[in-house]
């Protein structure tokens, strides 16, 4: 980070810079409660702390040992050493000052804390680049720390956060190599040209040696990138597609000069592969291990063979090579990742990639040649690394957002100046005519877009952070925090049963409860022995409430049947988006000889459901009303003399109405019993 010194610091734009990076790493202490996808939880940190904790977490098929198609090379050194120190210093803290840092916020904070530590990467790449070649950073940095992306997404553990990264990393590595052999390939044929045309020994003998002088350039820094290939592919195989492209220019650098051959191609290739090895053989040996394939006694006996070995990205490409597969995790059009991924990730930066890539590929068909950017140029490097795996990853029958985030560090590099200058800072069109004049003088001219470029970039990341950041599904983790302290580890005398519809699945790493599949010794009697299961957790996803409401009474049935059997006392829950709480008490209330019954915990706020969505016109109290005999409850504080006014815009009515929408962002918490007939 030394680099950033050489930066003007009364440059507005740095301040406002380092401003949004502060708020970066605000962000993860508040904390974000947004749960954008399960992945960010159930590939990462469930599994690490599952392992390092020893609790009971939920393994998913990915780690299967059976057929394991996710790594955990990179995940033990990005969280793993992380979290054994953490262990260690929790030791002393709890024991000396009485903190306890494995509670729930510490689990969802610190490995946040570590990524929001990578995501500088992006930054830092960023900004060697434009170092590198004399491009303006100062804006580009602050389109690229304002975007949601870094401020949400490259903050949670997903694995595509990691692979952004090191995509940035060695986007990088590959623009200082090339601008370095373009360099000294100009300075090679510059004194070779002068050697030839030298008519006296001693010019010939001082170009001669000018010219061994040279530095190395065909093979720079080979052995850095295959590190960072492997490490990209092993923590997600998709890596291939982004890497791709960026590996090729590194192999096609002077390519057509009079220096650099066919041969120095293949050449680059041969020893590329061979620097691949040592990490490929580190990545390989921590899986087999993990997973089981290889163990300390084969290695004693030397029974090793194929079999003691798994290669996860195969594993992973193998699975995701047959369509019924992918189709089970959702399927989508080939047009989602550019038409409507782009422009949810990147917004007006999406679309004025879309529109650039519109105006090349007219270009193209027009026989306008020498207006396209040539292959191995920085503008070919990076369209390459924008559209190649965009269009790669649009053959994938299932497609979601964060697939492409890998693209930011290149996508604001290419584009983020016409944030400032316009879609068009010169005529674009051959030819004019009314039309084309009409679009350039209202909507692509510099003189007219910036005016509101900015504004609506500004407008969507701060809405888009929000939503992601605190919003979407924000009440899971809250619940979680809560059931962590209602779960007592030393007495399994009551069993809770959670049951959860229309949210995602609730990370259990956040209850800090000691796994039951660990084997444990008595240190009185030597007996062995295991923890017998305290928390049931049963998730239904987008289940009707027609038959959640038959699966509770299913359940409670089971529960009270094992109370008087087995004298096992417990405690049944069921959480939904409050949007569905009116519904819920409609089923209890037309059940008039149920005997179970439901009443308010708690509601966890902000928390939004896109399987439950509020409803914003309609009669839904503005309370969240769970008992039966409060049906008619609504709010007096509103009421008034407006109760009897039939004016639908009645100070009283609109505030009900708001009320009403405000409290349908939540996920409440209900208590399931048995209705006692007295």
């Amino acid at each position: 980070m030394n680099q950033f010194k050489t930066i003007q610091p009364r440059d507005p734009s740095f301040v406002s810079y380092f401003i949004l990076c502060f708020l970066r790493v605000v962000l993860v202490f508040v904390p974000q409660l947004g749960y954008i996808h399960p992945d960010e939880f159930f590939q990462s940190v469930e599994v690490v702390a599952g392992d390092e904790y020893g609790l009971e977490v939920t393994r998913t098929w990915e780690f299967n040992s059976t057929f394991p198609v996710r790594s955990m090379a990179i995940p033990y050194l990005a969280l793993k050493v992380p979290f054994s120190c953490l262990r260690f210093v929790s030791m002393y803290t709890n024991y000396y000052l009485g903190i306890n840092l494995r509670g729930s916020y510490v689990t969802l904070v610190f490995p946040r804390l570590l990524m929001v530590a990578l995501s500088f990467v992006n930054d830092w790449s960023l900004y060697r680049i434009c170092r590198s070649y004399g491009l303006q950073y100062q804006f580009r940095l602050l389109t690229l720390a304002s975007s949601y992306v870094m401020l949400v997404y490259a903050t949670h553990t997903f694995s595509n956060s990691i692979e952004m990264a090191l995509c940035s990393l060695l986007l990088y590595i590959v623009s200082d190599c090339m601008i370095h052999s373009n360099t000294v390939l100009y300075q090679r044929e510059f004194l070779e040209e002068k050697y030839r045309r030298a008519q006296r020994t001693v010019e010939k003998v001082r170009f001669y040696k000018l010219t061994m002088s040279l530095p190395s350039h065909s093979l720079n820094k080979c052995a850095l990138m295959a590190t960072l290939c492997v490490a990209g592919v092993f923590n997600r195989p998709t890596f291939v597609l982004f890497g791709m492209p960026l590996v090729f220019h590194w192999m096609l650098r002077g390519m057509g000069t009079r220096t650099v051959s066919f041969t120095d191609f293949n050449l680059r290739i041969f020893i590329f592969v061979l620097s691949a090895l040592p990490a490929l053989i580190v990545c390989i040996l921590v899986d087999s291990v993990y997973y089981g394939y290889l163990t300390l006694a084969e290695l004693d006996r030397h029974e090793i063979g194929i079999n003691s070995f798994v290669v996860t990205p195969v594993n992973f490409i193998r699975y995701n090579l047959i369509a019924e597969n992918t189709a089970q995790h959702g399927v989508h059009p080939v047009y989602t990742h550019l038409l409507v991924n782009f422009p949810v990730l990147y917004n007006v930066l999406g679309v004025i990639a879309i529109f650039s890539l519109l105006v090349m590929v007219h270009r193209f068909a027009s026989n306008e040649y020498t207006s396209l950017p040539r292959a191995q140029s920085f503008v070919g490097l990076m369209l390459s690394a924008i559209f190649f795996p965009t269009v790669c990853l649009s053959l994938i029958n299932h497609q979601e957002a964060r697939f492409l985030i890998p693209i930011t560090v290149p996508l604001v590099l290419l584009h983020a100046p016409k944030l400032q200058a316009g879609l068009a800072s010169s005529y674009p069109f051959r030819a004019p005519s009314r039309f084309k004049d009409f679009l350039y003088h209202n909507l692509l001219g510099p003189s007219v877009s910036p005016k509101y470029l900015l504004k609506l970039w500004y407008a969507a990341n701060v809405t888009l952070t929000l939503f992601y950041g605190f919003l979407h599904q924000g009440g899971v983790y809250q619940m979680a925090d809560y059931f962590s302290h209602q779960v007592d580890v030393r007495s399994a005398d009551v069993h809770l049963h959670l049951v959860t519809s229309h949210i995602y699945s609730m990370p259990q790493c956040f209850l800090g409860l000691p796994s039951t599949e660990t084997l444990l010794v008595s240190p009185d009697s030597g007996q062995k022995y295991r923890r017998k299961k305290q928390f049931f957790l049963y998730e239904y996803g987008s289940l009707e409430l027609e038959p959640l409401y038959r699966k509770l009474k299913l359940l409670v049935d089971v529960c009270e049947m094992r109370s008087i059997s087995e004298q096992q006392r417990y405690r049944l829950y069921l959480a939904i988006p409050s949007s569905l709480s009116e519904r819920l008490n409609d089923i209890f209330h037309n059940r008039t000889a149920a005997l179970i019954k439901h009443s308010q915990v708690r509601v966890f706020y902000p928390h939004l459901s896109t399987e439950a969505m509020p409803t914003v016109f309609g009669q839904h109290p503005c309370g969240i009303n769970t008992d039966v005999d409060e049906l008619d409850d609504t709010c007096p504080i509103y009421a008034r003399d407006d109760e009897q006014n039939q004016n639908p815009f009645s100070v009283g009515r609109l505030l009900k109405q708001f009320s009403s929408v405000v409290h349908q962002f939540g996920l409440i918490l209900y208590r399931i019993e048995v209705r006692r007939i007295k």
